[in-house]
């Protein structure tokens, strides 16, 4: 079966926001967020946890409705549900049924998106070495076995989009490269993938880097372009510059890429990715 498709796909630019703002009473969550995200590419959202990322994320899928501000995918803006069919997505919080076995998940899934073909949630199963806990309830499994079963639910209907919300949380070492490789081989067949992560080590594995903190955009680019701006060779170092913190995460002065807001003004977090 090939990807499920969506108007616009053809076009170059596939996740466009402008402005995306959106606030819980006092507190701004995201904050005036220009973004896009060209079609077959790997973007990752960088950033300590409470920056934004998972807020920003369900206000591009039209999970959220922004305050101030629009966003569009693959050509439509959001919220629109006849996008689902098109996107994948796995929340941090893994979206499965505890009382249902692997199997029953993945079936429940495929009836939603209107069916697989044959052999697909074998394919799926495989590929997150789940394969031998087909018949296992889910409330029953690890963590980490859970995390795996939520990633097949997102592949199921291979989405023209799959935005994934910290996906390596629990999962060992081994098998996070074996993720990260089937990503690369999706990405070369077309998909776009939009990734959040606090972990800097996974930042290479992206086509382009998106960092963010206190609810901004505090640069943009590729993993080089970044070090070469902030004049180091170490990521989490150009983080904590982009973000004005120095070493010992006190407030300080840091560079902008062009295209890019400086570090915010007024936010004194010193959290680190």
């Amino acid at each position: 079966m090939d990807r499920a498709s969506a108007p616009g796909e053809g076009s170059r630019t596939v996740v466009a926001a402008a402005g995306l703002t959106k606030r819980f009473g006092n507190l701004v969550a995201v904050d005036g967020v220009d973004l896009t995200v060209p079609a077959g590419r790997i973007v990752g959202l960088l950033g300590p946890n409470g920056s934004g990322k998972t807020t920003l994320i369900r206000l591009l899928l039209g999970l959220l409705r922004a305050d101030v501000g629009r966003a569009e995918v693959l050509g439509r803006r959001v919220p629109d549900w006849s996008l689902l069919a098109a996107v994948g997505y796995m929340p941090q919080s893994d979206g499965i049924y505890l009382e249902l076995t692997v199997g029953e998940n993945l079936r429940f899934f495929g009836d939603l998106y209107g069916g697989l073909p044959k052999g697909r949630i074998d394919e799926v199963l495989d590929l997150v070495e789940l394969a031998d806990r087909r018949k296992s309830l889910v409330g029953d499994l690890s963590g980490g076995m859970r995390r795996r079963l939520s990633l097949a639910c997102a592949l199921l209907h291979r989405p023209s989009l799959l935005v994934l919300d910290e996906p390596t949380v629990g999962v060992d070492p081994a098998l996070r490269a074996t993720f990260w490789h089937h990503f690369r081989d999706l990405a070369a067949t077309g998909t776009t993938i939009l990734v959040s992560s606090h972990v800097l080590d996974e930042a290479d594995r992206c086509d382009e880097l998106v960092f963010m903190r206190a609810g901004r955009v505090i640069a943009h680019g590729t993993g080089s372009e970044l070090r070469a701006a902030a004049g180091t060779s170490d990521l989490e170092a150009a983080f904590l510059r982009f973000a004005g913190l120095g070493a010992d995460g006190r407030p300080e002065g840091g560079p902008t890429v062009e295209g890019s807001p400086g570090p915010p003004a007024g936010r004194g977090d010193g959290g680190r990715p």
